[in-house]
């Protein structure tokens, strides 16, 4: 539904691509392999400000309207790309986004899966890689949810349904509103309840990847692999105002079947800047899964084993975040436009010019110092200060500065990673991105291995 859309970001699927609205532009975040927007050549990174007779500066509404049209349907593209006016046109085709992308053998006897999003054929897309990988003799999945958002909760439990038997149940709501009170069980005949399975999670792996995760967690079903989850366990419900306008309203949140609150931020009580605070892990609450296993709450998914190097450190998250890292994938791309199916490596040059792209293009870090030092310099300009406290502004901001290329230096590994992740997609698109995965991804190698230990493996799941 188009005003249910947020226009500042989101997939246009009629022409294949993820873009953001930034202004008066609409940015190429990401364009899909063989999709109306990669064939038109354009490339992640390019700013459109023209469709068709439309100025993207004078169309402040969903811009996504002007780029749906019949099959085969032409439009005239005009963009910027590294600062150059170019123009292209794009046909609009019947684009299927696919929920997994992606599907291979990592060895003979192990499956991997990628699950991207939640949509309307999430668990179709996902029973068909299960089955055409057991036709290939696999007899054991690992099932990567990283940096999927969620979407639709049907799909999750029948996701979930494929693996453990019908009439579980896979999640609750619980609302102040008891005719928000559901709980929602498998419904039909499972596809496989004994083949092993690891599901790899991360922060940025939400809502629905958290009920298909912790679910399979708390039903004994699946070890869980990675870092913890985001913590989305809010349940809204869009509602019509005046002016074909909608807010969404919380209704309730989610549990898992042990019973464990999704959700990660407590709205209900903030700190003195006013931002819901996590809840601590001294105030977190024991469950138990189906065989007795401890789980704890505390807001998301607590994988069974933890690898510290997945957890994203608050300098790697500020800098994709503000695009440092989108940009200067962008830029590495186009002053190395030859690598073709080479995978890109990131050396200690490359990360030296990466800290001198930062610095050139002041990507901001948004640290709370550096926050609270531009306020005082704003409050200064007001209080037409600033001409007396700028060489000690500039003193500390420069120290700031210092101490940030010092935190860059000591997050040097985690950010040479995913510099290279970024920049792989820009030749390979996210499948040569996670066919690199199966060789180079310390979760999967992880994952692969403690299927493959029977002995391992069913211990944890106390089998």
């Amino acid at each position: 539904v188009i005003k249910a859309r947020i226009n500042n970001t989101g997939e246009y699927t009629g022409i294949g691509a993820m873009l953001t609205r930034k202004e008066d532009k609409l940015i190429v975040r990401e364009p899909y392999k063989n999709y109306p927007a990669d064939k038109a050549g354009l490339k992640s990174g390019d700013e459109i400000y023209q469709i068709g007779d439309v100025s993207l500066a004078d169309f402040k509404d969903d811009a996504s309207q002007l780029l749906k049209g019949a099959k085969n349907t032409k439009i005239d593209i005009k963009y910027y790309r590294q600062g150059k006016p170019m123009t292209t046109q794009i046909v609009i085709d019947e684009v299927e986004i696919k929920a997994v992308p992606f599907y291979s053998k990592i060895d003979d006897k192990t499956g991997y899966i990628v699950l991207e999003k939640f949509n309307a054929k999430a668990c179709a897309d996902v029973k068909e890689a299960l089955l055409n990988l057991k036709a290939q003799g696999v007899e054991r999945i690992v099932l990567d949810l990283r940096d999927n958002p969620g979407g639709l909760l049907n799909e999750a439990v029948k996701i979930c349904n494929l693996f453990v038997p019908k009439g579980e149940i896979i999640v609750t709501t619980k609302s102040k509103n008891e005719k928000y009170n559901q709980t929602y069980k498998t419904p039909a005949e499972p596809l496989d309840t004994e083949i092993p399975l690891a599901i790899i999670v991360n922060g940025k792996s939400a809502s629905a990847s958290e009920i298909v995760s912790g679910a399979l967690q708390d039903l004994d079903r699946a070890i869980i692999i990675g870092s913890r989850s985001f913590g989305k366990g809010l349940v809204q419900r869009p509602f019509d105002m005046t002016y074909n306008t909608q807010v969404k309203v919380t209704i309730s949140r989610y549990y898992t079947p042990s019973g464990r609150c999704i959700q990660a931020l407590d709205y209900w009580h903030r700190d003195k800047d006013g931002k819901a605070v996590r809840t601590q892990s001294t105030e977190y609450t024991a469950f138990k899964t189906k065989k007795g296993r401890t789980v704890y709450d505390g807001g998301g998914i607590q994988p069974d084993i933890e690898i510290a190097e997945t957890k994203t450190s608050a300098i790697a998250e500020a800098l994709e975040k503000n695009d440092g890292i989108f940009k200067f994938a962008n830029n590495y791309y186009f002053s190395n436009p030859n690598l073709g199916d080479k995978t890109p490596t990131i050396t200690d040059t490359d990360f030296s010019n990466f800290k001198n792209f930062i610095k050139t293009e002041k990507i901001s870090f948004d640290t709370e110092t550096e926050k609270a030092l531009k306020n005082t310099l704003d409050k200064a300009k007001k209080e037409q200060l600033d001409e007396t406290i700028k060489p000690q502004y500039d003193l500390l901001y420069a120290t700031l500065q210092k101490s940030q290329e010092t935190l860059l230096d000591k997050n040097n590994k985690e950010i040479k990673r995913i510099l290279q992740d970024e920049i792989i997609k820009r030749y390979q698109y996210k499948e040569g991105l996670y066919k690199f995965y199966t060789k180079n991804s310390i979760e999967i190698e992880r994952a692969t291995a403690l299927l493959a230990n029977t002995s391992e493996y069913n211990k944890i799941l106390k089998n």
